[in-house]
């Protein structure tokens, strides 16, 4: 708000008004004593936000001031709801106590400033952050062709940039799926010759020197935006690395949405591969697993000391068991440090960050020290000068350093000599209350304490005016009057002064603490990253042993060749409901690059396709895989075009976008890409989607891609004997009874047809629907072979499209309506009843 609008306005409001300005569009939150206050329209949307009261409060410009307020001991659950509703967040603190605006004249107000400003992708509080996912800060600075990518994780100092092709950004931020993405079109910091002050400033010189102008603007934007809404605290970042240099899976943003990776298609995580995954014993264990999945590796030497260090634990079941044990005792120490480094550290971080080490040092005591989980065991050495220094904390100390009692006794003379003050109080409480009854005659008096008088003497009101001159009259209530009496004074001085003494005492062995934590940051660090790696490889090796997943081959070749082969989620899922899941195996060699699948809907062709495409990210993320064997080439690209939907938003049909996914592989993939076709060509007229079907299946298999092509153009299985490298599957299914049975096997050779009607039978379709149909059917399939399809079906009349169905023959019916019961013989009963079994038979028989 300008200051025309501060004009007139009180000093309280006119304090408002400024921070109010200073904040932006940010949700302001200012600390008015026990409550933050919002206010104007920012007060009429955080109520309707949280649901809470909206008041009214004074007058400005000759109107109401709207008001609502969050009681300081909430502040963080409130401040959850407004960060996950998408607002920023500014919080105005009181820099001074209100004593100490009185020293500056009854008028003057407490000073108050913005102190933090929260958004999104700056949080570090436990309550505002899943403990199991990554909270992403993201910024692009696009530079023609080329786009710099940044992004940090404030919460565990994690920062890394790069350089990519500007058509790929999608694709990296689908993969990182930031929680706030900056652009460099509306945001100041962007400038490369800026970012390489505050790198050398931070990280000291040479900081930026391995980095790409685009990369360094993107990160002087992001570093500026950390700055100006962490409003001076100093918030730990570890030294950037280029992601850009690691090799990598490539999978774009189509493709890992439709995979369901790391969020299922309702955007979830529930259902996704990372849920059926993720039985990390740790938070930081589950965030380094959803990173694995999110991001396969591409060199051959990291997945295998990947697989080596799971192998390590599937080979030794106790070593597993115990190692799992202890790390369930193992806080999150990494999020624990970035709160202490950036001053927002509690009591609370002091000991997650004391118990981490602990469980480190137990962990690295049980691990072996040497084979592949030895580097790991390494970087849990324990760290006694630390432990020991941290070992000052009680076991569970309080949330809020003022609350006090932090330090154990005996840490601190001084400390236990303040201490026993106020415990010594109490008793000195009782025995002047004691005195003061007998010296006054009045047995009801009582000592009494509150947030305003403090401690004071208490009598009833009839008793009031008989106590001696020394007692001073302080306040009168309904049945009683109290009262203000020297020694009480004197007494209540030293308590309060035991109190604060206590807690300064405290206050300075709490800062020494965090001084020692961050002083020894790059350890903590280090052991935060190898409980995360321990936990990882352990948790996959339980999933490998329980499940019965096996170690892939790794080649450097094009191999594709895998036996047994299960889809994990679906797996998953049946296992659940008591049901069985069809292994089925997939050799894709130099013979057959490309199998093209057919058969029914639902029979089981796109969790073949998907099945095959998350076996080959788990090899490449370093785990062991639902199959009996499995061998596979290292995929440098990975496709999945596999179910497509309108993008209304962008103005595009779901055909629209299904050849634009397509263009993308046609464009991208290389013979050591994976590709994924489900029925392409469906959403254009039946004989150019044919043709584009039949162009791209060329096209895939002249390149020599490995590619699993699932079709309902039954036409289009010609081509396996006219281009090279092109196999025949089909999904098997079988009529039974009038319906369908899914058998869920892929096997050789082309489906005898699509069973489209049967599909549509099983599914509920009428029974006139269904035989006019076939008719219909009948007539398309002649005219294809013959005169065409419009003149083929010139003959059938517009109006007998649903002829009334003809009454059904059904003998059984039939003779149970001809017979009289009453009239039977046992014998009779006995003959008819085997009467009705073979007519029963027989008409099961004729369907």
């Amino acid at each position: 708000m300008g200051s025309a609008i501060a004009q007139g306005a009180t000093p309280m409001m006119a304090q408002v008004l400024r921070l109010k300005a200073e904040a932006g569009d940010a949700l302001l939150l200012v600390r008015m004593g026990d409550f933050y206050e919002s206010f104007f329209e920012d007060a009429r949307e955080v109520a309707s936000l949280l649901n809470i009261a909206l008041t009214a409060r004074g007058e400005h410009g000759g109107e109401p001031v709207p008001m609502c307020g969050i009681p300081v001991p909430s502040l963080e659950a409130h401040l959850a709801r407004l960060v996950k509703a998408g607002r920023r967040v500014a919080i105005a603190e009181q820099m001074e106590a209100p004593a100490a605006a009185k020293t500056r004249g009854h008028k003057a107000i407490v000073q108050r400033e913005i102190v933090r400003v929260l958004t999104p992708g700056t949080l570090m509080e436990e309550r505002l952050l899943d403990p199991r996912a990554r909270s992403l800060l993201a910024a692009v600075f696009p530079s023609g062709a080329r786009a710099g990518l940044a992004f940090a994780d404030v919460s565990t100092g994690t920062l890394m940039a790069g350089e990519i092709a500007a058509d790929a950004v999608a694709d990296e931020l689908a993969r990182l799926a930031p929680a706030e993405t900056l652009m460099s079109a509306t945001l100041p910091g962007f400038d490369s010759l800026e970012a390489e002050q505050m790198l050398s400033a931070r990280f000291g010189a040479g900081a930026a020197a391995d980095f790409p102008r685009p990369a360094l603007a993107a990160l002087g934007g992001l570093l500026a935006h950390i700055e100006r809404t962490a409003r001076g605290a100093a918030v730990r970042l570890q030294p950037p690395q280029r992601f850009d240099s690691l090799p990598m899976m490539a999978i774009d943003a189509a493709s890992r949405a439709s995979l369901e990776l790391t969020r299922a298609m309702g955007g979830g995580r529930s259902g996704s591969l990372l849920a059926t995954l993720d039985c990390c014993a740790t938070a930081a264990g589950a965030r380094l697993l959803s990173d694995a999945i999110a991001a396969p590796l591409a060199d051959r030497a990291q997945i295998e000391a990947r697989l080596d260090r799971v192998e390590a634990f599937v080979a030794d079941r106790k070593l597993r068991t115990d190692i799992r044990t202890l790390l369930k005792a193992a806080p999150d120490l990494e999020r624990a440090l970035a709160r202490l480094a950036a001053g927002r550290g509690r009591p609370p971080d002091l000991a997650q960050v004391r118990d981490g080490l602990a469980a480190a040092a137990a962990v690295h005591a049980r691990l072996p020290a040497e084979g592949p989980l030895a580097a790991i065991a390494a970087a849990l050495a324990p760290h006694k000068d630390l432990a020991a220094t941290l070992a000052a904390l009680v076991d569970r100390p309080p949330v809020e350093a003022a609350a006090g009692g932090a330090i154990r006794d005996g840490i601190d003379p001084a400390l236990d000599d303040a201490r026993q003050l106020q415990t010594d109080s109490r008793a000195a409480l009782a025995a002047l209350e004691a005195r003061l009854k007998a010296e006054t005659g009045i047995p009801s008096l009582k000592i009494r304490h509150n947030g305003v008088l403090g401690y004071h003497v208490e009598v009833p009101s009839r008793h009031g005016q008989a106590l001696p001159p020394a007692f001073l009259h302080r306040q009168t209530l309904g049945g009683a009057m109290r009262f203000d009496e020297p020694r009480l004074r004197a007494l209540a001085d030293s308590i309060a002064s035991a109190g604060a003494d206590a807690l300064a005492i405290e206050a300075a062995h709490l800062a020494r603490l965090m001084e020692a934590v961050c002083a020894e940051a790059a350890h903590v660090t280090a052991c935060a990253a190898a409980l995360a790696q321990c936990d990882m490889a352990a948790a996959l090796a339980e999933l490998a042993e329980t499940r019965q997943w096996v170690r892939p081959v790794l080649t450097d070749g094009t191999d594709f060749a895998i036996a047994g082969g299960r889809h994990p989620v679906v797996e998953a899922a049946r296992q659940a409901a008591g049901e069985p899941f069809v292994p089925n195996d997939c050799r894709l060699d130099a013979e057959a690059r490309l199998w093209l699948i057919t058969g029914p809907n639902m029979g089981g062709k796109s969790t073949f396709l998907r099945q095959n495409a998350l076996l080959a990210i788990l090899a490449q993320a370093g785990s062991f895989v639902p199959a009996r064997q499995a061998r596979i080439g290292i995929v440098d690209r990975l496709f999945s075009r596999v179910g497509a939907s309108d993008s209304l938003a962008e103005g595009r049909s779901t055909f629209m976008v299904e050849m634009v996914e397509t263009a993308a592989i046609l464009t991208g993939a290389t013979d050591r890409s994976l590709v994924l076709l489900d029925e392409v060509g469906r959403g254009t007229a039946t004989w150019d989607g044919l043709a584009l079907a039949w162009a791209i299946t060329e096209t895939l298999a002249q390149r020599g891609c490995r590619t699993l092509f699932a079709t309902h153009y039954h036409e289009l299985t010609a081509v396996a004997a006219q281009v090279p490298g092109i196999a025949l599957r089909r999904v098997e299914a079988r009529p039974w009874e009038g319906g369908l049975v899914f058998l869920h096997d892929v096997r050789e050779g082309a489906a005898p047809g699509s069973f489209g009607l049967d599909v549509a039978r099983a599914a509920g379709v009428p029974e006139p629907v269904i035989a006019r149909a076939r008719a219909i059917l009948s007539r398309l399939e002649a005219g294809e072979v013959g005169r065409g399809a419009a003149e083929a079906l010139a003959g059938l009349p517009l109006f007998s499209a649903l002829p009334p169905p003809a009454p059904p023959v059904d003998p059984l019916r039939d003779r149970l309506r001809a017979i009289s019961p009453d009239s039977l013989s046992p014998r009779e009963a006995l003959d008819l009843l085997y009467e009705l079994v073979r007519l029963a038979r027989e008409g099961a028989s004729g369907r």
